[in-house]
Parts: C-alpha cells; sequence; structure tokens
C-alpha cells in the first residue's frame, strides 16, 4: 500500500488513544517506513508493556501493515512526568 505518513499515524493515535503527549518521527530516511513514536496516555494505565504496544497497533490499523519498523515508548502520564523530571535533573548543570 501507499506509505502512511507522520500525519495520519498522530491522526490515527489521536483518535484511538487521545494521547495526553505524542511524538511520531519518520526515521526511515526513505527506504521502507520506519517510525519512533513516544506515546503517553491514560488508556495505559494498568497495562503491561506488551498490550500497550498492542493497543498502539489496533490504533493504527492498516497502516501497519505498510510500516516497515516501528519503534515505540509507551508511557502513563505518571511515569512520563517522572521520565521528564529526572532528564530535567539529569541536565541541570
Amino acid at each position: 500500500g501507499p506509505m502512511p505518513s507522520v500525519e495520519e499515524l498522530r491522526q490515527a493515535l489521536q483518535a484511538a488513544l487521545r494521547p495526553l503527549h505524542l511524538e511520531v518521527r519518520d526515521i526511515s530516511g526513505g527506504c521502507g517506513a520506519s517510525f519512533d513514536l513516544v506515546v503517553v496516555a491514560e488508556a495505559f494505565e494498568g497495562l503491561r508493556l506488551l498490550d500497550r504496544q498492542r493497543r498502539v497497533h489496533d490504533a493504527l490499523g492498516d497502516a501497519m501493515s505498510d510500516i516497515h519498523a516501528l519503534q515505540m515508548r509507551c508511557w502513563t502520564p505518571d511515569k512520563w512526568q517522572k521520565q521528564q523530571q529526572q532528564q530535567a535533573s539529569q541536565s541541570a548543570p
């Protein structure tokens, strides 16, 4: 099928998961569709990593068959905030 665009993935994930924070980056370098995702959503609360990833796959639906490689980080809002704070304190002089 046609290569899915960053915008298409964003829209699909927004609609399905209503994430608080969403990053979709095209890392394919022009060959095959490869994407890097950061998804922060309440929907992930209480789910194991595998189930979180399955939710993302389900959200992307048909586009999944056209995606060559998918890297994803699926965070709960709580974990995400802790992660952000850690990074902030590490990068402080």
